[in-house]
């Protein structure tokens, strides 16, 4: 596949899904934007590029930076959308 199109697109969601996925099966939160860079470029080198790691590498970074962003942006969306069903978390005072 030479060339970045609608099927390199679609690869976004399911970067979000296995890094949501891994979470699930114990990934901190914190390491999830590595790992979908890591999943983007893997899959920048077995499907998009096989053969020029160049623009593997460019095009993973595309694809896993997009599917963090998407998730950073549907989560944000939900949050504006019904605030009254975020859950936040409350610092308990210290007692002396």
């Amino acid at each position: 596949m030479g060339d970045f199109n609608v099927y390199g697109i679609a690869i976004i969601p399911v970067v979000m899904g296995l890094i949501e996925l891994l979470k699930r099966a114990g990934l901190p939160k914190r390491l999830s934007p590595l790992t979908s860079v890591i999943i983007g470029i893997l899959v920048g080198f077995y499907y998009l590029a096989p053969g020029d790691p160049p623009k593997a590498i460019f095009l993973g970074f595309v694809i896993g930076l997009s599917a963090v962003g998407m998730y950073s942006g549907a989560i944000n969306t939900m949050q504006h959308i019904s605030p009254e069903k975020t859950v936040y978390r409350v610092r308990k005072k210290k007692s002396l």
